[in-house]
């Protein structure tokens, strides 16, 4: 067999379902003899997100697996790649590469070499006889520790040569976890339970380790409120009475104070990382840090306890040992601390109500967000949001209530990231309702492909909020836009959706948001994608609190 043949084999034994693809590549082929499906989209940039989706709902149980051509296609993959990078998702790229005799000749593009910097691992398969040898490596580095993109660069001249059947020898990789050192636990726990205003601070690892019903345990064991990064989001219910929401670039008033307040920062499954996905810890607070990744540690602020092991089974030590130093029933608290984030959430609604619940016309985004969150099945529904105002209008009020009902990102920032992230998600779990919500912006960079969903019969919903501006950017361009409309965007999305094949609608009356949606709903339930283009006003409030 060739080589791309003995490469199909090993994928579809470690159970792969898609090829996230764009030709040319041998590779493809092979992959559908052995009965893997190819899923082509417009851009190898939105094929890489579609993967990243895919991964990212199945928590890596499923692994996301890209393909494209040598040269332009994986330079074309560029961002996508960086994306899932800075995201810790686990994806498998296999790049076309230029044939042995021929590296390093201008003007040949070395993936391998220039993937370095956005990935996990990356290397090269530069014998036939090695190719069991180097899946196995891919796979150990993609199912272990923390997550991101592995990149297997293969020669044309190795993919085409012949292995040699007998020498075929693979068997499927599992992933290792390891737990935390009984001393660290025991050393963060009595932290833990010795501060006055504790608050444990949950990122995206909890997720990946499938640890939300031990969070939720260890959380209401000691009494002690949560939040959520934006990759986090969803990790913790949200309508649980110790949520506080998601701290993140914009945030809910109740993790702002709780946040303030807090003498002792437990952070799960977190890296303590200031940027658009987190919020920055103030400084003077006790911090412990639980983490996958040795190189999350002491970054911004020093660490004062550390556990390094998987999120579920290091929660799973922390509770054993709180049962240990306190008793079965650990430290319930009076209602108190619930009470306090209650009020403080009842407060913060109220002096948003106006504009969630807005009649303006254009209308306001706030009541879009609002009534499709009010209109849904959140158990059954999964929601992304694209980069900028839809990302931050969205993030504090869309309350997730189970694991991966909400895919947040924000650790890099790039504009249409969303909408390959939605089909993914989709083809990850079939039986969700998948909602993008984007903006004008957002869909010039990515909207062709919703033809990609219209062809696979992928059938999700697409949000565009359509204000005709690049929100939130007039300010800083004041000459350039007032002088040359800059920020200036115009398009008709729902025409092109229609065009694309997809069902498409404009709505410009906020009556008719929920309405809207039920006619996509019944669209999507004969597998066809739907868009709805809201027609909005430019919103500039934002849910954000200076650090007190």
């Amino acid at each position: 067999m060739q080589g791309n043949t003995a490469i199909a084999n090993i994928l579809k034994m470690e159970g792969t379902e898609y090829l996230f693809c764009y030709p040319a590549n041998a590779l493809i082929e092979a992959a559908a003899i052995a009965g893997i499906k190819p899923i082509m989209s417009r851009t190898e940039r939105t094929t890489v997100n579609m993967a990243d989706g895919y991964t990212r709902v199945t928590n890596g149980h499923r692994t996301g697996v890209v393909v494209t051509q040598s040269g332009p296609g994986i330079e074309n993959a560029f961002g996508g790649i960086a994306q899932a990078y800075a995201e810790s998702t686990p994806i498998l790229v296999l790049p076309g590469g230029t044939a042995r005799g021929k590296l390093g000749q201008s003007p040949d593009f070395d993936a391998m070499a220039a993937y370095r910097g956005v990935t996990k691992w990356a290397s090269q398969i530069n014998q036939i006889e090695r190719i069991p040898e180097m899946m196995r490596r891919a796979y150990t580095h993609l199912r272990s520790g923390r997550g991101g993109p592995v990149m297997v660069q293969v020669p044309g001249d190795v993919a085409a040569e012949e292995f040699p059947e007998e020498a075929f020898d693979y068997r499927p990789v599992k992933g290792y976890k390891s737990a935390g050192d009984s001393g660290d636990i025991s050393e963060a726990v009595k932290a833990l339970l010795g501060a006055k205003s504790p608050l444990i601070y949950a990122g995206q690892g909890i997720l990946w380790a499938e640890a939300s019903k031990e969070l939720q345990e260890l959380a209401e064991l000691t009494n002690v409120p949560v939040m959520t990064t934006n990759t986090g989001k969803s990790a913790f219910p949200e309508n649980h009475p110790l949520s506080v929401g998601t701290g993140a670039g914009t945030m809910t008033k109740m993790a702002r104070s709780f946040l303030d307040k807090a003498d002792l920062v437990f952070g799960i499954g977190c890296s303590f990382t200031t940027n658009l996905a987190s919020v920055g810890i103030p400084p003077g607070k006790v911090l412990v840090q639980c983490t996958v990744d040795e190189k999350d540690l002491n970054k911004e602020q020093q660490l004062h306890h550390a556990v390094i092991g998987d999120a579920r089974l290091v929660i799973n030590q922390l509770i054993e040992e709180v049962r240990m130093q306190l008793g079965a029933q650990g430290k319930k608290g009076d209602g108190a601390v619930a009470a306090e984030i209650k009020r403080v959430k009842d407060e913060w609604l109220g002096e948003w109500m106006p504009l969630l619940t807005s009649s303006e016309v254009p209308i306001n985004p706030y009541r879009v967000i609002w009534d499709m969150m009010h209109t849904v099945d959140r158990t059954q529904t999964i929601v992304t949001h694209d980069s900028g105002h839809p990302r931050d209008q969205t993030i504090p009020f869309y309350e997730s209530i189970v694991p991966r009902g909400y895919l947040g990102w924000g650790n890099s920032s790039q504009l249409g990231y969303g909408l390959g992230l939605a089909m993914g998600a989709k083809l990850g779990a079939p039986d969700k309702t998948v909602i993008n919500i984007m903006g004008d912006a957002a869909i010039g960079m990515s909207g062709m492909d919703i033809e990609t969903a219209v062809r696979h019969e992928i059938p999700i919903l697409t949000i565009v909020l359509n204000n005709h501006v690049l929100s939130g950017y007039a300010r800083n361009y004041p000459t350039a836009t007032d002088a040359f409309g800059f920020t200036n965007l115009y398009g008709d999305y729902a025409s092109l959706a229609e065009t694309l094949g997809a069902h498409g609608e404009r709505v410009e009356d906020p009556r008719e948001i929920i309405p809207a949606i039920h006619r996509a709903e019944a669209v999507m339930a004969t597998g066809r994608p739907a868009l709805i283009e809201f027609m909005t006003k430019e919103e500039n409030r934002l849910s954000r609190f200076p650090t007190n």
